[in-house]
C-alpha cells in the first residue's frame, strides 16, 4: 500500500498559501470557534488542536475552544460537524478513520466524507507503534507471532475505537500473519491504556505520541511501527514492512474541516493561519518531538487525498473482511 505516498508530494508544497485564491477579507470571527475532537484528551489530535486553538485565540482575539466528542472512532465529532451551520464557528480534526476508512467499514453511514465537508488543510501525518507489557512472553515479531498461533483465540489487541488507523492495523496484522487475535475496543488510546499497561489485553497498535514515553520508561516493549519508513523519533524500531510484512503501512493522518457550505473566505483564512502557524519554529519542534510530520496543503490537495485514498482503502478493507461491528 502507498496511502501516505502523496503525501511525500504536498510536502513540497506545504505551509505555503492557497494557490489561485485572493488574501481573504472577512471580518470573522466575531465570537467563539469551537473545534470537536473525536478522541479523548491527550492523544496526538487533541495535542495538536489545542496548540492550534492556543494560537488562532492569539492571533484573532476571539476563545477557540477545543471539545472532545468521542466515541465511534471519531465518527460522531465529524458528523456532529457536518451537521452544523456552515458559517466556520463549527470546525473539526478530522482524520482518515472517519474520511476514508469508514466508508469501507460501514453498511451505511449518516454523512458523506466528501459532500458534507470543506477540506481546509491536511495538518499532520502520525504513526502507530506495536507495543505489548513488559509480561508478554515475546520480545520480536516472530516471537509474537509464533505465541499467537501457539494459543489460538487467546491473545488480545486493545485499539482506539473502530474504523481507526489502530484498529485497522490489528486487522491487517491478523490478515497477512493468519492469526487468530481478538479486539477490544475502547474509546480512544488514553482509554485503553490502563488495560494495556495492567497486562489485561496482550497488545495494541498504539498512538506513537502516547506509547513511545511508556516505551522509554520501561512500561511498555515496542516491535515495529506501521508507517513505511521508520519514526525520525525512534530509528532503532523496524517497520512492519521491514518486519517480514510486505506493504503493511496504517498510519493516522488528521486535517481540519469545516462544513459544506462555509464561505470560501472563512476556508482561507483559517488555512492560512493554520499555515502561518505550522511554519514556527517553536510549533514544528513539538511535532516533530511528538513523531508527527507536518503537511499544511492547500484546501483542493486534502479533498483530492481523500477522493483518491477513500477506494484505495475500502479495497483493503472490503479484501480483509473488516467490518464495524469488530
Amino acid at each position: 500500500m502507498a496511502m501516505a505516498a502523496n503525501f511525500r508530494v504536498f510536502a513540497a508544497l506545504a505551509l505555503t498559501p492557497v494557490a489561485g485564491v485572493a488574501i481573504a477579507q472577512t471580518d470573522y470571527p466575531q465570537r467563539p470557534v469551537h473545534i470537536l475532537v473525536g478522541f479523548t484528551p491527550g492523544v496526538g489530535p487533541d495535542v495538536v488542536t489545542r496548540l492550534l486553538a492556543d494560537k488562532f485565540s492569539a492571533a484573532w482575539g476571539e476563545p477557540v475552544v477545543v471539545e472532545n466528542v468521542t466515541g465511534a472512532g471519531g465518527n460522531i465529532a465529524c458528523e456532529r460537524t457536518a451537521r452544523a451551520a456552515p458559517d466556520g464557528y463549527t470546525l473539526v480534526m478530522c482524520g482518515n478513520g472517519t474520511l476514508v476508512f469508514s466508508p469501507g467499514m460501514y453498511d451505511r453511514l449518516n454523512f458523506d466524507p466528501i459532500k458534507d465537508f470543506a477540506p481546509i488543510t491536511l495538518v499532520y501525518i502520525g504513526s502507530n507503534v506495536l507495543v505489548l507489557p513488559p509480561d508478554v512472553p515475546a520480545k520480536t515479531l516472530p516471537e509474537l507471532v509464533a505465541l499467537a498461533r501457539a494459543e489460538p483465540g487467546k491473545l488480545t489487541y486493545a485499539h482506539a475505537g473502530v474504523g481507526t488507523s489502530q484498529h485497522l492495523a490489528g486487522e491487517l496484522f491478523k490478515g497477512m500473519a493468519r492469526l487468530d487475535i481478538q479486539p477490544v475496543a475502547y474509546r480512544g488510546t488514553t482509554a485503553l491504556l490502563p488495560d494495556l499497561l495492567a497486562g489485561r489485553v496482550t497488545m495494541s497498535f498504539g498512538n506513537i505520541v502516547n506509547v513511545l514515553p511508556l516505551v522509554r520508561e520501561g512500561k511498555l516493549r515496542a516491535l515495529a511501527v506501521t508507517s513505511r519508513k521508520r519514526s525520525g523519533i525512534a530509528p532503532d524500531l523496524p517497520t512492519m514492512d521491514e518486519s517480514g510484512y510486505p506493504g503493511f503501512e496504517a498510519v493516522p493522518w488528521f486535517g481540519l474541516m469545516a462544513p459544506a457550505g462555509t464561505p470560501p473566505a472563512i476556508i482561507a483564512k483559517v488555512h492560512d493561519e493554520t499555515a502561518k502557524i505550522l511554519a514556527e519554529p517553536d510549533v514544528r519542534a513539538k511535532l516533530t518531538e511528538l513523531g508527527l510530520d507536518i503537511v499544511g496543503n492547500a484546501p483542493a490537495e486534502f479533498a483530492a487525498t481523500i477522493q483518491s485514498e477513500i477506494p484505495q482503502w475500502t479495497k483493503v478493507i472490503k479484501a480483509a473482511g473488516i467490518k464495524a461491528s469488530e
